[in-house]
């Protein structure tokens, strides 16, 4: 039997269209925000006290908006859309207007992400205008940085995620790819370090806790897949995965009826979850 969702503590209406995305902010002395993305173009800033739309931003010509994000340290907001444009935001005084632009040139739904490398210094990695393309540009200058296209035909790239090693390493990037596989790459010297095969279907979704180098991919088969770096770099699955029948060397976090889009990774119970070698089976009824 699965276990019964948990209650909500109060219900957000009224954006108008499916959501896509949303974001946490939660800023010093500020009230907390939710921003969410909708499928009509739509932003909402959320304040999760009064629980009401602190305003409504229109900027990506009524396209569907997939991902949004604040800059760290900054009053500013930055959203991707189908319209395949990045969007730099000033909500400096209640202002609400875009000051930058970038075009992706990605009619797909791979999402961006953002790292911030030095004090008012960003890399942002975008899906490119082929299939299988990723490039990093720095931000605020827009001055490309690289772009990352893997030897194998891997299909097209479905998600991404920046992050920053503690032990010096340039910055490094996660990939799940339309035929299961998970790609780590080195952006500075732009070479992959290590592959593995995370799930059977297309990965459109991933998370990664640097900390305690571990991971987890959602896929379009309805599954979770746990994995992990070593020392060394290597993707490791925690759980193996094969390309034929699920046999007793299988594990899998089952809890979805339809594929699952979006994953986390929260508190000491999932990292412990994860870092543990028993099987968990949660089955919808």
């Amino acid at each position: 039997m699965s276990r019964p969702a948990p209650s909500p503590i109060y219900t957000l209406r009224g954006a108008g269209g499916p959501l896509n995305t949303l974001h946490f902010s939660c800023c010093g002395g500020d009230n907390p925000l939710l921003f969410s993305g909708s499928g009509k173009g739509a932003i909402h800033i959320w304040n999760l006290n009064t629980r009401r739309a602190e305003k409504v931003l229109e900027g990506h010509s009524g396209n569907s908006v997939i991902w949004v994000s604040t800059l760290p340290s900054t009053r500013a907001l930055i959203s991707q859309g189908r319209d395949m444009q990045v969007c730099l935001w000033d909500l400096c005084e209640g202002r609400g207007e875009v000051t930058d632009s970038v075009w992706g040139g990605s009619v797909g739904f791979c999402q961006c992400s953002l790292l911030e490398t030095s004090p008012g210094t960003w890399l942002l990695a975008h899906p490119g205008q082929q299939t299988e393309e990723i490039k990093i540009i720095e931000l605020p200058s827009k001055a490309p940085v690289c772009t990352l296209i893997p030897d194998a035909k891997l299909g097209m790239v479905m998600c991404i995620k920046l992050w920053q090693t503690d032990s010096g390493l340039g910055p490094l990037l996660l990939a799940g790819y339309e035929d299961g596989s998970l790609l780590l790459w080195d952006v500075s010297h732009r070479s992959v370090l290590s592959q593995a095969t995370a799930h059977l279907e297309p990965v459109m979704c991933l998370t990664f806790d640097p900390k305690h180098l571990r991971g987890i991919s959602g896929s379009s088969e309805k599954n979770l897949s746990p994995w992990m770096l070593d020392e060394q770099n290597n993707l490791q699955a925690l759980w193996e995965v094969t390309r034929g029948q699920r046999g007793r060397g299988s594990a899998w976090l089952q809890g979805h009826k339809s594929a699952a889009g979006y994953t986390a990774l929260a508190g000491p119970r999932a990292r412990s979850s994860l870092q543990s070698s028993t099987t968990h089976t949660y089955t919808d009824m």
